[in-house]
This record gives structure tokens, C-alpha cells and sequence, in this order.
């Protein structure tokens, strides 16, 4: 009897003190908390933008969203690669730290990457998990040296029109006058300021190619200054060409040098072939001599004087020179006998 009765004390004791354990660590005996629940992340997209654009190379901002729900992410990174769509080769990678992430939200993470501007690339992004691979998106590019770069943007263009329906070409012209197998052209080329604030100071610069053969016949520049928003400026000049060619008229506007614009028209002389825009053209008779420039003869360039060895008495002193030669050599074999 003692010993059940012992028996018995020890297992209150033992229940006694779990429960003033439980009662002195708080929490002992409550659920799990919402934080120790596992963690979930999910890359929903990626969106790509170019954030800067020069001669040889481009920034481009990416933006990858991440969903989240469950309990805290910890040490999340986000890496970016981007890999050259012909060689497959990686050109460039960037890694962006997040750190923790908790709460049902959606989290954006941006980074930029800086690759050539040429051909297209393949975007990967792989997120990251306390060094664990938890998800991964690709994204491409393409055609990335058509991007302008910044010092080449302007918003003046040259101006297209169209009357009944029929489109007119930017650049027109007319004949002002022939001399010497030789055509004057007056141009006229129209641009448009199509932004909110005046151009740039502007120059334009116009050349006659002969169609065939790509010969610049003839070139002028002209400053056209800045252009109001929303207005047309017609900028005039002159091109005199050889006559019965075909040629195409090429406009180039420059901003401090630069090209930021280009546009062609023909200028149909033949009799008989015509140009029309954006055609290839067959052969004709082309002469280069036509496309001379008269240059004024220069001075100072007059051919030497030739000295002629018939003048007089020269024969004379190499006939008295051989007799004389001959004579000393006689008189040496003599004396030498």
C-alpha cells in the first residue's frame, strides 16, 4: 500500500510540473504560428524597357514581379542574364538582392543590364531562396541596333503628303534651266517639327546621285534653323546635274553633325527610263566624263625643258675627244715595243 501510494506521488509530481512548465513558457501550448509556415514565391512576369541608348551600347531596365504568399521569404535574390541570341554566349549578368519578403503581396524588383547594340538577346531571370532556386522566367529582345540612340533623336521629320490618295514625295523638284548639256534643279524639301517644343538648330543637306552608278553629281548644304512645333518649313536650293540621267535625291538632316534624318526622291531626266521610288534600276549608257568638274588649270606646273644631246657642237667635241683618245693609245703600245 505504501508503495502504490508512492507510486501514485511521483506521476502527480511529474503532471504538476509539465503544467507549470507549460504554464511559465508562454506559447508552450498554443498553435503554430503563421510564421513558421512555408514560404511561397512565384515570378508572375518580366517586362523589359530601354532605359538608355547610346552609338555602341544599351541599358535596358527589367522589371521582375514576384508574388508571395505563406510565411516569410528569406534572402531572396533576383538574377538577370543576358545572352546573346546568335552565339548563345552569356553577355552580361546582374544580381539584385531582396532580402526577407512576408505578406501576401506582390513584390517588383528592377535591375538594368548594359549589353552592345547589336543583333538580339535572351532575357533569363532566376529568383532565389536563401541560396535555393525557387523559380525562373526567360523574356528576348530583339533587333536592338534599331534603337536610336539619344544624340540622334529629334522630332523633326521630313514631311510625306498625299493628294486624291496618291503619296508625294518629301523632296520635289523643277527644272530652272539647261546650258552646255548641263540641268539646274531647284529643290524644294518640306520638314515638320512634330513635338511640343522648337527644334534644334538644323542643317540639310541634299546631293544628287546619279542612279546607275551612285556618282554624287552635286551637293548643297543649308542651314535651316530652329522649326516651331507643329510647323512645315520648305528649305530651297539648287542642284545643277548632267542631263539625261536618272537620280535620286537624297535629304539628310544633321543637328550639331549628326544625322537625324534621312529621305530620298528621284529626279527622272532620261527620256526614256524612269525612278520610282524604292526600285532597283537597269543599266544604261553612263559616262563618266560627264560627271567631271571644270577645275581651272593650275599654275606653276609647266613640264621641264628637255636638254637634247644633237645641240650645236656637241657632236663636234665628242668626235675631237675620240681622235684624241686613240692617238694616246698608239703612242702607248709604241713605247711599250
Amino acid at each position: 500500500m505504501r508503495r502504490e501510494t508512492l507510486l501514485t506521488g511521483g506521476v502527480a509530481v511529474v503532471v504538476l510540473a509539465m503544467l507549470i512548465g507549460a504554464t511559465a513558457v508562454p506559447g508552450a501550448l498554443s498553435e503554430p504560428s503563421e510564421d513558421v509556415r512555408e514560404s511561397y514565391l512565384d515570378l508572375r512576369e518580366t517586362t523589359i524597357e530601354p532605359a538608355s541608348v547610346d552609338g555602341q551600347t544599351v541599358t535596358l531596365s527589367i522589371d521582375a514581379r514576384l508574388s508571395h504568399h505563406g510565411g516569410p521569404a528569406e534572402n531572396v535574390t533576383v538574377e538577370t542574364r543576358a545572352i546573346d541570341a546568335d552565339t548563345g554566349l552569356v553577355a552580361t549578368t546582374t544580381r539584385q538582392t531582396v532580402g526577407e519578403i512576408d505578406g501576401e503581396r506582390e513584390v517588383s524588383v528592377r535591375s538594368n543590364i548594359t549589353v552592345e547594340r547589336a543583333g538580339g538577346y535572351r532575357i533569363d531571370t532566376i529568383v532565389y531562396e536563401d541560396g535555393d532556386r525557387v523559380a525562373t522566367g526567360q523574356q528576348s529582345v530583339q533587333n536592338v541596333d534599331a534603337l536610336t540612340p539619344a544624340y540622334a533623336r529629334s522630332a523633326v521629320t521630313f514631311q510625306r503628303f498625299e493628294n486624291a490618295g496618291v503619296p508625294l514625295d518629301s523632296i520635289a523638284y523643277r527644272i530652272d534651266g539647261v546650258s552646255d548639256n548641263r540641268t539646274t534643279l531647284n529643290v524644294s524639301v518640306y520638314v515638320t517639327n512634330a513635338g511640343n517644343t522648337p527644334s534644334e538648330d538644323l542643317s540639310l543637306r541634299l546631293r544628287a546621285r546619279q542612279a546607275d552608278s551612285n556618282v554624287i553629281a552635286d551637293e548643297s548644304t543649308v542651314r535651316v534653323g530652329q522649326i516651331r512645333p507643329g510647323r512645315t518649313e520648305t528649305i530651297r536650293t539648287q542642284l545643277t546635274v548632267p542631263d539625261d540621267y536618272n537620280y535620286w535625291l537624297d535629304g539628310m538632316l544633321l543637328s550639331d553633325g549628326v544625322i537625324v534624318g534621312t529621305e530620298s526622291a528621284p529626279a527622272n531626266l532620261h527620256p526614256t527610263d524612269r525612278l520610282q521610288a524604292n526600285e532597283t534600276r537597269q543599266e544604261v549608257g553612263f559616262q563618266s566624263s560627264d560627271f567631271e568638274q571644270d577645275r581651272p588649270q593650275e599654275q606653276g606646273m609647266d613640264e621641264p625643258q628637255q636638254t637634247s644631246a644633237d645641240g650645236p657642237g656637241f657632236t663636234a667635241l665628242i668626235g675631237l675627244l675620240a681622235v684624241l683618245a686613240s692617238a694616246l693609245l698608239i703612242a702607248r703600245r709604241q713605247t711599250n715595243e
